[in-house]
């Protein structure tokens, strides 16, 4: 079957609405066959199931290309938890883990309602704002250098970078003028959480980095590289996905005015309201698996060593999973089972903390900038990737 004009990774029309080419997908071939040779899997029930098959992970050396495989940024990915499999994924993810228990999650709201507050006092004066540089950026950077314990005086670069992060996770291959930006952005990132590092040596805190050094000192054998990759691993997934939950969220209530009155009018709706916007519009559009051993799915085996991806943006609006119109924005509808943050034993662990920042945003939002609007809601610019889904600023107006 020929790549159909609505669906094509590599066109930016695709990337600023996805969603008829995941409908076509889903309607006629839930399971398709790149030509590159990957699988593309699209319902949501296929997707659920392959995200919780273990004969199905991440790590697959044949993947990389051998011209790529020892580039900074592409070797500290190996690296990461994402992408491991057991005994390795459960042994790293076993080291972070122990942060984000629901407790410790819940335990931070009162802090994440003050950095919001902090935001819109700093711009309430103003009358407007970029939604995406000055809050959505900001808040879960915050939140996740606390919790790094990366000091005060360290944050402002990282509250201030605008790096369009995420293409070297995208199914189309990166320029080399990309890949260079992913390798340079790696070695800025290696080069200052080494010196965090040794800064979290003489100076031990409450924070995450202090734990995974004291882990790193035991028996848990997690090396230097090791340590680095998923401390930027860490970093880096603390904060896209909620920006970008942020963003596309406010985005889609701006663009259906009547859900976002219902928000407003009875903040009881809002947990719920996180969770459809998650679905309707997510922030992580797909994810990767390989085939571990000859393996079958909708019928068609997947050879050992073979790519599948799940288009978790598509599984999210297929109609067998939901009442109603799934191609439509609704808080209070019942029942959403979105797989935004994936699933199995790679389910995202700051998948509560994304949800508790998105809560307390809108919440805090509505209350405090009750006018707020988005200018232009019909002319926006996204991000030039595909696996995270985010836009590249919001103008806003109150």
């Amino acid at each position: 079957m020929d790549i159909p004009g609505t669906f094509d990774f590599a066109n930016p029309a695709f990337r600023a609405d996805p969603y008829p080419g995941y409908r076509f997908l889903r309607e006629a071939a839930p399971l398709w066959r790149l030509p590159t040779g990957q699988w593309i899997l699209s319902t949501h029930a296929a997707c659920t199931a392959l995200l919780r098959d273990n004969r199905f992970g991440h790590h697959n050396p044949e993947r990389l290309d051998p011209a790529v495989a020892n580039e900074p940024a592409v070797a500290a990915l190996n690296r990461m938890m994402l992408l491991q499999d057991p005994p390795e994924h459960t042994r790293l993810r076993g080291l972070v883990s122990k942060a984000f228990t629901a407790r410790r999650m819940e335990a931070l709201r009162p802090r994440i309602e003050e950095i919001v507050d902090q935001l819109i006092d700093a711009v309430i004066a103003d009358g407007g704002m970029d939604f995406i540089r000055d809050f959505a950026h900001k808040l879960p950077v915050t939140v996740i250098c606390d919790m790094l314990g990366i000091p005060e005086h360290d944050r402002e670069p990282f509250l201030k970078e605008s790096t369009v992060r995420g293409r070297i996770l995208d199914p189309v291959p990166m320029s080399r003028a990309e890949l260079d930006q992913a390798n340079e952005g790696q070695l800025n990132s290696q080069a200052y959480f080494t010196t965090l590092f040794a800064y979290r040596r003489a100076n031990p805190g409450d924070d995450l980095t202090t734990a995974l050094l004291a882990a790193r000192e035991n028996d848990d054998a997690l090396t230097d590289l090791e340590a680095l990759a998923n401390i930027a691993l860490l970093f880096g997934a603390g904060h896209e996905t909620t920006t970008n939950l942020l963003g596309n969220g406010l985005l889609a209530l701006h663009r259906n005015p009547a859900e976002l009155g219902r928000l407003q009018e009875d903040a009881s709706l809002i947990p719920n309201g996180v969770e459809e916007l998650l679905r309707y519009d997510s922030p992580v559009q797909l994810t990767g698996r390989a085939a571990l051993e000859d393996a079958e799915v909708l019928g068609q085996t997947i050879a050992q060593g073979e790519q599948i991806i799940t288009l978790l943006g598509a599984a999210n609006r297929d109609p067998a999973a939901y009442e109603g119109d799934p191609e439509a924005l609704d808080v209070a509808r019942p029942g959403v089972r979105a797989i935004s943050f994936g699933g199995g034993i790679h389910h995202c662990l700051g998948a509560q903390l994304a949800r508790i920042e998105g809560e307390i945003a809108f919440r805090r939002l509505f209350e405090r900038l009750p006018a707020l609007r988005v200018i232009d809601p019909d002319n926006v610019e996204w991000k030039p990737t595909i696996t995270l889904r985010g836009l590249v600023s919001l103008p806003v107006a109150w």
